[in-house]
């Protein structure tokens, strides 16, 4: 039997700290923003090293200076992870 579930993608994660996992770097940060083209995330970091993704903190993640956007067309995944 196929269960029917309420998809609502990017935009029912605003607000929430997520995870981006792009073509070559994995990202992630405070979704304050989606549109068509890209993300926009707040408190962003780029994580060069993940560690376990069960574990409280990422083994190496490097805090962007400032807001970062990302575009849409190399996110792979995503999701709530930390």
């Amino acid at each position: 039997m196929k269960k029917l579930i309420d998809v609502k993608g990017l935009e029912g994660l605003l607000g929430q700290r997520i995870t981006l996992f792009c073509g070559n770097y994995i990202y992630t940060g405070l979704l304050v923003g989606v549109n068509e083209m890209f993300v926009k995330l707040e408190k962003a970091a780029i994580v060069y090293e993940t560690g376990k993704l069960t574990d409280k903190d990422w083994k190496d993640a490097q805090p962007l200076p400032h807001d970062w956007y990302v575009m849409l067309g190399f996110v792979e995944s995503f999701g709530v992870l930390k």
